[in-house]
C-alpha cells in the first residue's frame, strides 16, 4: 500500500485499462450481442445534389423478415441536432441531398447476408441538380447551398489601427497563398453503434467521444425526457474528432431502426463505408500578407481564410473560429486582420479533427514566417524567436500572455538536440545516395480548451464518489478513446485523496451514471476535466474527514474512513462544477480579450531526403518538442505527442482524399494510405513543462498541439531541399514534380 501524501502525478503508472486491451478481454460494440439483434444497414444516396422523388423497394425481392425505415417513419422534427438544425437523420421524399453518400433509407434483419443482398433491391428515383464541388464554386455563389451567399458562418478579427498605412511603411511584404486538403481520421475501429427501446426507454451502446452529444440528439429526435435517453460509451478504438458528432447520425439510425423493429439492432460500418461518408479535416484555402520592418520585425498582417464546409454545418462554426484565433501564431504583430469563412459544399460534411482547424492556419502562418526569413536574410530560427510571443505580450485578440509561456523553451530545446547525434536507440533510415537534403523548422502554439466562453457555458461536472462497497470511484462523460484519460484522472483522484491507484476506479461514460463533464475535445481532458476530479476528490476528502472526526477515527487514513462510511451510512459522493480562473474575459462579438485560458507551445525540427528520380520524400529525422504544463503520465503524453506527429508527418506527405464529383474515390486502407512503420522515422520527442498554475498539478492539454505545426515543417524543409516553394498539403511526389517543372505549388 502506497502511503498517504505520496504522489502518482508525474510518474508513468500502469494504464488502468492496459491489461484488459492487450489481453483482448476489452469489451468494443461490435463484441456486444444481445438476444434478438438484428443487422442494420444505411441506403445511401449517388449523387451530389439532387431532389429524392421516391425510394423503391423490389417487390420480387422477400421483404418479410427485413424491416425497412424511411424519413416517413420519423414521428419528431427529422434533424440531428447539433449547432443548427440543418442535417436531416434520412432524406425526405421531395427534399434535397446534399451530397454523396447521404443516408436516404435504413434496413435490418436477422441474417446479416440477407440484410447485404437487399441493398441491391432498393432503387432510388432523383432528379439531379448541379453541384457545388469547391471552395471557389461555393463563394461564386451560382448555385445556393445556404442562405443567400453559402456562407455558414464568418468571423473577422482586427487589431490596431491603419492597416493599409502599416503595410505602406512596412520595408518588405510577404504575400502567399495556401491549401490544405482533406484528411481522414482512419481511426482503428470503424464507427459502431446499437440501440434497444426498453419501456419507452432509448438504450445506445457505442464506439462514441461525446455521450452528452449523443443524448441531446436522441432526446429532440424522439421527443425524450433526460432520463428516457440512455447513452453508454463501448470501450472505443480511436476518434481524433471522428467521433465527436457523427455518433449521433448512427445512432439515430439504429434507435429509428430499433423503434419499428421492435428488437435491438446494431450498426458497424466497414471501413469503405466509414470513408466515404463521415467527417473529415476541412480543406482551406489561405491567402496571406506579412508586413517587415528593416529590423526584421513583423509589422502587419492581412489574413483571408476560407473552409470547405461540405454539404452542413455541423461543427464548422467552431473549427472556422479555432482557424481564426491561431492565424496569426505565436508572434507579436501590432496591426492585423483576419476574415474567415466556411462555405457550403456538396461534399460529404466536414467535421472535427485533431487540432481542429489550428493546422490549416498553421501552414500557412509558418510558411509566411520561413519566406520572411528568407527575403531577410536571417537564420529562420532566429527570426522566429525575434518576433515570439513572450510573457507580457498581446496577443492577435488582445489578450495579455500572464504565465505559462515556453515560446523559447521549446525552440531551445530541439536546437539543442538537434545539435547532438541522434541517440543510440534511434533507427536512421538507410543512408540513400543522391539525394537532396533540406531543414525545416516551425514554432506554433495550441489554445487549451474551449474558445473564449465556452466553458463558462458549458460548466462541465464531474463527482468522485464512495460506493456502496466503499470503492473510490471517478464519475464523468470524459470518454477514454485510447488516450489515456481513465489512467490520469486515476493518478490525479488517487494523489487527492491520498490512496493508492488500485483503490481507484473511473466509471465507464452512461449518461444514468456520470453528469456532463462536456465532451472529450479542445485538448481540454486533463487540464478542464482533471482539474475538476482534482476539486471533487479534494471535497469528498474534506467530507471524509469530517465524517471521521465526528465517529472519533483515525482521518489521516482516507481509505478506511471510506470503508467505515459505506458500511454505516452507504455511499458518499461530492459534485463539482467548472469554473474558469479569475481574470479571463472574452467578448465572444468582438473577438477580443482571452481567447483561452492558456497556451501549449511546441517546435518542430525536421530532415528530409529527396529522391531526384521518384520525388519520394523520407523524413531522415523529426525532433519534436512540446510544452505540456505538466507530464501526469509521461508515458502517455509521450505517444501523444509521436502519435499526432506522425499524423501530421502523414497529412504532409501520404494522406490524400480523392474526390470525384463530390464523391470519394479512394475509400479503404489500400488507396486512402496512412503512413506505416515503414514510412515512419523514429521520433526524438522531448517534453517541456511549463507549468500553468490552474491546470491540475500544472497540467494543460497535449492532444492536439502535435499536429499542428510538423506539415510545415515538411514544406520548409522541401522548399530548402529545393529551392522551390511547396504551398500545398500533402506534397505528394507528383505535387513536388509539377513544382519543380514550374506549375502551380
Amino acid at each position: 500500500m502506497t502511503k498517504p501524501g505520496h504522489s502518482f502525478v508525474g510518474h508513468s503508472v500502469n494504464r488502468v485499462d492496459g491489461h484488459a486491451k492487450v489481453s483482448g478481454r476489452a469489451i468494443y460494440v461490435d463484441d456486444i450481442s444481445m438476444p434478438g439483434m438484428l443487422h442494420g444497414r444505411t441506403v445511401r444516396s449517388k449523387v451530389a445534389h439532387g431532389t429524392l422523388k421516391d425510394i423503391v423497394f423490389d417487390a420480387a425481392f422477400d421483404w418479410s423478415d427485413i424491416t425497412t425505415v424511411t424519413a416517413k417513419d420519423i414521428t419528431g422534427p427529422n434533424f440531428v441536432a447539433l449547432m443548427e438544425e440543418d442535417q436531416p437523420a434520412l432524406v425526405p421524399m421531395g427534399g434535397k441531398i446534399m451530397h454523396h453518400d447521404e443516408p436516404v433509407a435504413l434496413i435490418c434483419g436477422p441474417d446479416k447476408s440477407k440484410v447485404d443482398a437487399a441493398m441491391a433491391h432498393i432503387d432510388q428515383q432523383v432528379d439531379e441538380l448541379p453541384a457545388v464541388l469547391s471552395i471557389d464554386e461555393s463563394r461564386a455563389a451560382n448555385t445556393l447551398l445556404y442562405g443567400d451567399d453559402n456562407i455558414f458562418k464568418a468571423y473577422t478579427l482586427e487589431k490596431g489601427e491603419g492597416l493599409d498605412e502599416a503595410f505602406a511603411a512596412a520595408d518588405h511584404i510577404v504575400e502567399g497563398e495556401y491549401f490544405t486538403g482533406a484528411q481522414e481520421q482512419m481511426y482503428i475501429e470503424t464507427q459502431g453503434m446499437i440501440a434497444h427501446w426498453q419501456d419507452e426507454s432509448l438504450h445506445i451502446t457505442g464506439s462514441m467521444q461525446c455521450p452528452y452529444y449523443i443524448h441531446n440528439a436522441m432526446k429532440s429526435l424522439f421527443g425524450l425526457e433526460d432520463e428516457a435517453v440512455v447513452i453508454s460509451q463501448a470501450v472505443t478504438g480511436g476518434g481524433f474528432g471522428g467521433k465527436e458528432e457523427y455518433p449521433s447520425m448512427l445512432a439515430a439510425h439504429v434507435a429509428l431502426l430499433a423503434k419499428k423493429a421492435g428488437a435491438p439492432v446494431k450498426i458497424i460500418y466497414d471501413r469503405s463505408e466509414d470513408v466515404a461518408a463521415t467527417t473529415k479535416r476541412h480543406p482551406c484555402l489561405v491567402k496571406h500578407r506579412l508586413g517587415l520592418n528593416a529590423h526584421g520585425e513583423i509589422v502587419a498582417a492581412d489574413v483571408d481564410i476560407t473552409f470547405d464546409g461540405g454539404a452542413y454545418v455541423t461543427l464548422s462554426p467552431v473549427v472556422l473560429s479555432r482557424g481564426v484565433l491561431h492565424s496569426i501564431g505565436p508572434y507579436k504583430c501590432p496591426t492585423l486582420r483576419v476574415v474567415g469563412r466556411m462555405m457550403a459544399t456538396n461534399t460529404p460534411p466536414h467535421g472535427a479533427y485533431r487540432g481542429f482547424g489550428a493546422p490549416q492556419t498553421t501552414f500557412a502562418y509558418e510558411r509566411q514566417i520561413d519566406k520572411a526569413a528568407r527575403v531577410l536574410g536571417m537564420d529562420p530560427v532566429e527570426f522566429r524567436l525575434r518576433n515570439r510571443l513572450n510573457l507580457g505580450d498581446e496577443t492577435a485578440t488582445g489578450q495579455i500572455l500572464k504565465n505559462s509561456v515556453a515560446s523559447e523553451k521549446v525552440v531551445r530545446e530541439v536546437m539543442a538536440q538537434a545539435e547532438k547525434e541522434p541517440p543510440n536507440d534511434i533507427c536512421m533510415p538507410k543512408a540513400v545516395q543522391d539525394v537532396k537534403r533540406g531543414r525545416g523548422f516551425a514554432l506554433y502554439y495550441h489554445g487549451a480548451g474551449f474558445t473564449g466562453s465556452g466553458e463558462d457555458r458549458l460548466k462541465g461536472r464531474v463527482a468522485v464518489a464512495v460506493n456502496k462497497q466503499g470503492e473510490f470511484e471517478v464519475r464523468s462523460a470524459s470518454t477514454d478513446i485510447g488516450q489515456g484519460a481513465f489512467t490520469i484522472f486515476t493518478q490525479i483522484a488517487a494523489t487527492t485523496l491520498g490512496v493508492d491507484v488500485a483503490n481507484v476506479k473511473v466509471v465507464q461514460p452512461n449518461t444514468k451514471m456520470v453528469p456532463d463533464s462536456g465532451p472529450t475535445v479542445a485538448s481540454r481532458t486533463c487540464m478542464v476535466v482533471g482539474g475538476i476530479v482534482e476539486q471533487a476528490a479534494n471535497g469528498l476528502k474534506e467530507k471524509l474527514q469530517a465524517y471521521g472526526e465526528s465517529k472519533g477515527l483515525d482521518c489521516g487514513d482516507v481509505l478506511a474512513l471510506a470503508e467505515a462510511h459505506a458500511k454505516d451510512v452507504g455511499e458518499l459522493a461530492f459534485e463539482t462544477t467548472y469554473k474558469s480562473p479569475p481574470g479571463i474575459h472574452f467578448d465572444d462579438q468582438t473577438y477580443r480579450g482571452d481567447a483561452y485560458p492558456c497556451y501549449g507551445w511546441a517546435a518542430c525540427l525536421v530532415d528530409v531526403a529527396v529522391d531526384p528520380d521518384t520525388y519520394e520524400v523520407t523524413v531522415e529525422r523529426c525532433i519534436h518538442a512540446v510544452d505540456v504544463g505538466k507530464a501526469v503520465h509521461p508515458i502517455i503524453v509521450k505517444g501523444q505527442i509521436e502519435g499526432g506527429t506522425m499524423q501530421a508527418l502523414g497529412w504532409a506527405l501520404w494522406e490524400s482524399v480523392l474526390y470525384k464529383n463530390g464523391k470519394v474515390m479512394n475509400p479503404s486502407m489500400t488507396d486512402c494510405i496512412i503512413p506505416t512503420a515503414m514510412e515512419a522515422p523514429e521520433l526524438e520527442t522531448i517534453i517541456v513543462e511549463e507549468p500553468y498554475p490552474h491546470g491540475p498539478h500544472g497540467a494543460k492539454g497535449v492532444g492536439e498541439i502535435p499536429m499542428d505545426g510538423p506539415a510545415a515543417a515538411v514544406a520548409n524543409a522541401l522548399q530548402d531541399a529545393l529551392g522551390k516553394s511547396f504551398d500545398v498539403v500533402p506534397m505528394l511526389p507528383e505535387t513536388i514534380a509539377e513544382v519543380l517543372k514550374g506549375g502551380p505549388a
